[in-house]
């Protein structure tokens, strides 16, 4: 008899595993043809495309992960292996539906917070004039609050005593933070640089000769966007402890440096790169934000060094700029038999 009942209660739980990932995906499949109809539709309205559209692929994102969440609670709630206690701890019982439950608390707490700081926080910080650096901050702070509040709950909930739990991580903290120096110096770094702001989302900022963007501050690393080299990940510690130039406030310009050996016409030079900088402007069509400068600015062993110089929009154009001043005035160099300085060759003594 007992074994007719293991058997029932097994097909039993099979069929709710089979209903329970055909109606899953059911769910992800309407959510995925809601999405395709609303994207589909020509709609010119700013507001539509910016703003509604990515609202609701975000709440289907929640509605589908909590429905399913929901679905397998219901689908099993009758079954023992659910609520069988994992361990005990004092009166509280942990099992799979309490964890459930916590997993359930720190996942809608984020995605909540993500939300309001999205949806809420964003018009009033455009209705209080504040600024992007100001902006991150305090979402930043947000976040990492209701995410504290939603880890203490999760803990409580599954029976987790939090007095207990500092406790140790006070203790393992003390050992583990000799070997993670650097570690726990990025995060206080971090810390630092979102209260005190040296540095802000949206700044240009110089790293080791590299110019870029900064596009977001972590608490461990801060992501920089160059023009070439790519996405940079810095060490908050970086910023905190060396002399980082911020770009931001100066003039992005495009520059091009000329060595050519020395006894050559410097007048008719200077006369080839005027030629070359307004060739250049008339190819690419570019709007400078200032007048260009051609200057002979040095002398180095048998040579003679010219920079030219032009304020352009943004570090992008100032790739593509610099590099098409060199085939300029590569090509107007040779026209009229320009020699370029040559490099000494040292020889190696043996």
């Amino acid at each position: 008899m007992e074994e007719l009942q293991a058997l029932f209660a097994s097909e039993r739980t099979m069929l709710r595993f089979v209903q329970f990932f055909a109606l899953s995906g059911l769910i992800l499949f309407g959510k995925w043809l809601i999405m395709k109809i609303v994207k589909g539709r020509k709609v010119a309205s700013e507001l539509w495309n910016k703003e509604l559209v990515p609202l609701l692929n975000t709440t289907l994102n929640w509605l589908t992960f909590y429905g399913v969440l929901i679905l397998f609670l219901h689908l099993f709630s009758e079954e023992n292996w659910l609520f069988y206690p994992l361990y005990t701890s004092g009166e509280v019982q942990v099992t799979v539906f309490l964890i459930l439950v916590a997993v359930l608390i720190v996942s809608l707490a984020h995605r909540l917070v993500k939300i309001f700081n999205r949806f809420v926080m964003s018009r009033l910080y455009e209705f209080y004039g504040l600024d992007t650096g100001m902006s991150y901050t305090l979402n930043q702070i947000i976040y990492y609050m209701v995410m504290l509040i939603a880890l203490a709950v999760s803990f409580t909930t599954v029976g987790l005593n939090l007095s207990a739990a500092v406790a140790v991580l006070s203790v393992l903290g003390i050992g583990i933070g000799f070997g993670m120096r650097n570690v726990a110096g990025n995060f206080v770094s971090g810390i630092i640089i979102l209260f005190e702001r040296p540095i802000e989302v949206g700044e240009i900022v110089e790293i080791k000769g590299q110019v870029g963007r900064v596009e977001e501050i972590r608490l461990r690393s801060t992501v920089v966007r160059t023009a070439t080299e790519g996405t940079l990940i810095v060490p908050n510690q970086h910023f905190i402890e060396q002399i980082v130039p911020n770009r931001s406030g100066a003039e992005i310009m495009a520059k091009v440096k000329v060595e050519v050996d020395f006894g050559q016409d410097t007048e008719r030079i200077e006369q080839l790169l005027h030629e070359a900088a307004d060739r250049v402007i008339g190819e690419r069509e570019v709007r400078l934000m200032g007048p260009k400068n051609v200057r002979f600015i040095d002398f180095r062993n048998k040579a003679m060094v010219f920079i030219v110089e032009m304020p352009v929009q943004s570090i992008e154009i100032q790739q593509k700029i610099e590099s098409r001043m060199r085939h300029a005035i590569a090509a107007l160099f040779q026209e009229n038999e320009i020699e370029l300085a040559s490099q000494p060759i040292e020889i190696e003594k043996t």
